[in-house]
């Protein structure tokens, strides 16, 4: 006997899961509901099965095939149109006129003895038999009334509650003679309930219900689909699940990686390859698809993901769905009985509340608070560009693809022919992605010089001899999930305000130029990159002094390319000095702030019994650098940028130096002790930049470890500043300790506040307004200045639903208080 399976409905009800996929493809337990459906036909013999189809066809084609992986024979039935239950068996009437055959429907969970379904049609000698069960609620379904024989007398589709006369409902499950087909008429909707049963009963024809044990769930609400996931786990449902169970209830598949210290609380079902970290914690009836990342600080109960889902640390999903592809970010919480679609973003610390729809390709805000359907809205990013270039989760936010697409926008805003530098840090993603992005260049009619693995420095530094522009890729500082795709101008620096909003609308629009053959782009590999940029940066920065200083220091190359520059540059200094932590270290291509401090602290331990003058610790692409004097003692990055003013200031006397607004003001006192002045600058380092250019600049720093040295390059420069640094600790004689203790102390605080996109220009209007009558300085953001000379300052997050600010007072408590001050000022205005 042959079998139909009607997998052709576009599942309405369901959306918007079945907006982009259809009704049988929904997963039950991380396996499609029409392959339960599949499998259970084989369990009793039915392998040749013809699949009726027609809301996105292909998919469900494309998924079974011809049903070889089953062990079945499975062949399609395509409907232009929908045909109705009737019609759409009609349609597949070639394959099925010569024997009695099975109808069931894809998209309904059973395990019903179809075996003994098909003995009762025998033996009864139907011509149609239905298959019949209980339920407590049978609004939803066609009520059937059979006599003591099982032949029906009665069928009512739907009824209400005043017409219910039976809790026996229609499951959509029959066995048919092909005689059957003489009552439906061809290409046209035709219903077996509603048409063609109550014709046969007309004519007396034989029908019988036969009444099934077992479970049936008819997977037509949200709801009845969370209900069949819950079901399975508590194997109310005889079906068969992928994977082991380590514990009862706790089923794992294959590959998947779970962390012994995630908590598991089952019955829950973990896909295959899904990655559940330490910390994170799921509860009973909570499926988990394949490919699932489950971040540290988690929790789901009652939710059910989809594939190649991102769950950041400590969000919160409860009683939900989330379709596939989609990102859900830190914190974020999804609540009972909402449904995300597939490919969406979930911004961090959004709330999706209970029985909200979420339509495919949609973005939530970070911050957004959503108590009714997005439907309508396109997904999309305000802001391609961040503080540092294009940022985000390695294989969630930044993919291949997307390096790829930001490639070739990038080459679009280029001419045709141009050369442009590509460099890459230590990191394993970081190498990938560099591949496809150089590809991308070449396919766009651009020339690429390729640095591989070097300093941040040093390839800004490449870039601007001869380049059009550059592209470093390297790990986020400080997270070591995540990657920083930064595009840099022909001068090495970072692009333009104007250069970033331009490469936006090319990638928006998705403009991409496209080479012919005989204009694909060379690939070079410059040699003597180290050397060059070395004997370039030691005929610029005045080291006189250092070779008969004597001076002895500590170099911290922390595992990373500032290491590759040190060994030629150290040679030719002439200083004595101990370099640790030399060699590339791809397990960590950043550090936390943790392994930061206590690195910091080993350093100046050495520092110390070493008796050396000062050490000096790079990040791992040699950008910023950190100090320890020669006590032992950290310098904290925001006194190592007055000590290296102080430094400058007191050699040079005059010009002016780069600070950005957000800087204590001891630096005003410091640079007019030395007569220089302050150049303030917003807190983008492409401003820093921009003054650092200047012909009068003699320093510029961001209080973050990064520093301008304007003689050789405008641009953050680890090394750079560590040689700078050395000659002027050569020529001044006083150690860094001596300096810092003339230097007064700084009183300055820092807070971040959450601040929903749709209020930021509420909020600063309103930061405006309540500064009445004092003075308001805007360089960047709005800093707003007490007539005690305490100040305020207060800037949105470029990139981030947040709100940043600083304070400044003569002592820890009055910055605290007007800091606390101005917080209300900002959170009452956010809400």
């Amino acid at each position: 006997m042959k079998a139909v399976v009607m997998a052709g409905g576009e599942g309405t009800r369901l959306r918007p899961m079945t907006s982009s996929m259809p009704k049988p493809l929904l997963p039950v337990a991380n396996r499609p509901i029409m392959e339960h459906v599949l499998r259970l036909l084989k369990r009793h013999g039915l392998n040749e099965t013809v699949v009726t189809v027609q809301f996105l066809a292909s998919l469900v084609k494309n998924y079974f095939g011809d049903g070889e992986e089953l062990g079945m024979e499975l062949t399609y039935a395509n409907e232009e149109k929908p045909l109705g239950t009737a019609g759409s068996v009609k349609n597949a009437e070639e394959a099925l006129k010569d024997d009695a055959f099975l109808v069931i429907s894809g998209d309904a969970l059973t395990d019903f003895d179809l075996t003994e379904l098909i003995n009762f049609h025998k033996e009864k000698g139907a011509l149609v038999t239905v298959c019949l069960t209980r339920v407590p609620n049978p609004l939803e379904f066609g009520i059937t009334i059979v006599d003591e024989e099982g032949q029906v007398e009665r069928f009512l589709e739907k009824p209400t509650w005043g017409q219910v006369f039976s809790d026996t409902v229609n499951t959509g499950i029959y066995v048919m003679e092909p005689e059957v087909f003489d009552y439906v008429e061809a290409d046209v909707p035709v219903d077996w309930s509603g048409d063609v049963f109550p014709q046969l009963m007309k004519e007396g024809k034989p029908i019988y219900g036969y009444v099934a044990e077992g479970y049936w769930e008819d997977v037509g609400t949200h709801e009845s689909y969370v209900k069949a996931q819950a079901d399975v786990l508590e194997g109310k449902v005889d079906v068969e699940i992928d994977g082991f169970e380590i514990s009862p209830g706790v089923w794992v598949a294959e590959g998947a990686e779970v962390h012994p210290d995630a908590v598991l609380r089952g019955p829950l079902y973990i896909g295959d390859y899904a990655k559940v970290e330490a910390g994170a914690e799921i509860r009973e009836h909570t499926v988990v698809g394949s490919n699932v990342v489950v971040k540290s600080g988690a929790f789901l109960h009652k939710a059910v993901v989809h594939d190649n889902v991102y769950i950041g640390q400590h969000s919160n999903l409860r009683g939900c769905v989330v379709g596939k592809n989609t990102d859900i970010m830190r914190a974020a919480r999804i609540e009972d009985g909402a449904v995300i679609g597939d490919e969406c973003l979930i911004g961090e610390e959004s709330i999706v509340q209970g029985n909200v729809r979420v339509y495919p390709f949609k973005t939530i805000e970070a911050g957004a608070f959503v108590n009714t359907s997005v439907i309508w809205e396109s997904r999309g990013q305000a802001h391609l560009f961040g503080a540092r270039g294009v940022s985000g989760i390695l294989n969630v936010e930044i993919t291949p693809e997307l390096a790829v697409r930001l490639a070739g926008a990038y080459a679009t805003t280029l001419k045709k022919g141009s050369t442009v530098t590509t460099a890459r840090d230590h990191s394993r993603g970081a190498r990938a992605l560099k591949r496809a992005v150089i590809s991308a260049l070449q396919a766009s009619a651009i020339d690429v010089r390729d640095l591989e693995n070097v300093p941040l420095p040093v390839a800004r530094q490449q870039t601007a001899r001869g380049s059009a522009g550059g592209i470093m890729i390297r790990t986020t500082p400080g997270v070591p999930d995540s990657v920083d795709i930064m595009f840099f101008d022909g001068r090495g620096a970072d692009l333009s305000q104007a250069s970033q909003r331009k490469l936006d609308r090319v990638f928006a629009r998705q403009e991409y130029r496209r080479a012919f053959p005989g204009e694909i782009g060379d690939l070079h590999f410059p040699a003597s990159v180290f050397d060059s940029y070395t004997g370039s940066l030691l005929r610029n920065v005045d080291t006189t002094g250092i070779s008969e200083s004597g001076l002895k220091v500590v170099v911290d190359a922390s595992n990373g390319s500032a290491g590759l520059v040190l060994p030629s540059l150290l040679g030719k200094l002439g200083v004595d000095s101990l370099t640790i932590n030399p060699g590339l270290d791809e397990s960590r291509p950043t550090e936390s702030a943790d392994a930061r401090r206590s690195g910091l602290v080993r350093l100046g331990e050495i520092v110390a019994s070493a008796r050396a003058a000062f050490g000096v610790r790079f990040d791992p692409v040699g950008e910023r650098l950190s100090l320890v004097d020669e006590k032992g003692r950290i310098v904290e990055d925001d006194r190592a940028l007055l000590v290296m003013l102080d430094l400058v200031a007191a050699e040079r006397r005059s010009g002016r130096v780069a600070l950005p607004v957000t800087t204590t003001r001891i630096a005003e006192q410091v640079a007019a002790y030395h007569g220089t002045q302050v150049e303030w600058t917003t807190t983008s380092p492409d401003d820093l930049t921009r003054v650092g250019r200047d012909d009068t600049t003699i320093f510029g720093g961001d209080g973050k470890g990064g520093f301008i040295v304007p003689e050789f390059s405008s641009v953050f420069d680890g090394t750079a500043a560590f040689v700078r640094l050395i000659g002027l600790v050569a020529r001044t004689q006083l150690t860094l300790s001596q300096i810092d203790a003339r230097i007064p102390r700084a009183h300055v605080i820092k807070r971040d506040l959450a601040t929903p996109w749709a209020v930021k220009g509420l909020v600063m209007r309103r930061v405006v307004e309540a500064a009445g009558d004092r003075f308001v300085d805007t360089t960047d953001g709005v800093r707003v200045v007490e007539t005690d000379g305490r100040w305020v300052m207060v800037l949105p997050d470029p990139a981030e639903a947040v709100t940043h600010l600083w304070a400044e007072g003569p002592d820890d408590a009055s910055a605290q208080a007007l800091l606390d001050e101005w917080a209300a000022v900002v959170d009452s205005a956010g809400r």
